[in-house]
C-alpha cells in the first residue's frame, strides 16, 4: 500500500497567505510560515508573488484587448462574442486549429 503524502506544498501555503492578506511583505510571510514549521526563503515568496501578479495582469490585458476589439465592431456584448469564438473553436476542432485558420486568412 502506498504511503500517504505528508509533505507540504510550500508554494500553495504562500498563495493562501497572500490571498488572505495581499499586503504582507516577504519577511512577514516567512515568519508566519516559520510559526507553522514550514521553512521557506524570501526568494520563493517573491517568485510566487510575481507569478500571481503576472497572471492577473495578463488576464486583464487580454480582456481589455477583447473588449476594445468587440466595441470597435459595434457590438457591446463582450461576453457573448467571447462565447461565440469559444463555440466556433470547438466546432473546428479546438483553439489551435482556429488559430491556424485565422493565420491562414490573414496571410
Amino acid at each position: 500500500m502506498a504511503k500517504p503524502n505528508t509533505t507540504v506544498n510550500k508554494s500553495e501555503e504562500i498563495r493562501k497567505l497572500l490571498k488572505a492578506n495581499p499586503k504582507m511583505t516577504a519577511k512577514e510571510v516567512v515568519a508566519a510560515l516559520a510559526d507553522r514549521n514550514i521553512q521557506i526563503s524570501e526568494n520563493l515568496v517573491y517568485y510566487i508573488k510575481g507569478k500571481v501578479k503576472g497572471s492577473k495582469s495578463r488576464q486583464k490585458k487580454k480582456l481589455k484587448a477583447a473588449a476594445k476589439l468587440v466595441s470597435s465592431n459595434g457590438s457591446a456584448d463582450v461576453v457573448g462574442t467571447i462565447l461565440k469564438v469559444k463555440y466556433l473553436a470547438a466546432d473546428v476542432g479546438g483553439m489551435p486549429k482556429l488559430k491556424a485558420l485565422v493565420e491562414a486568412l490573414t496571410s
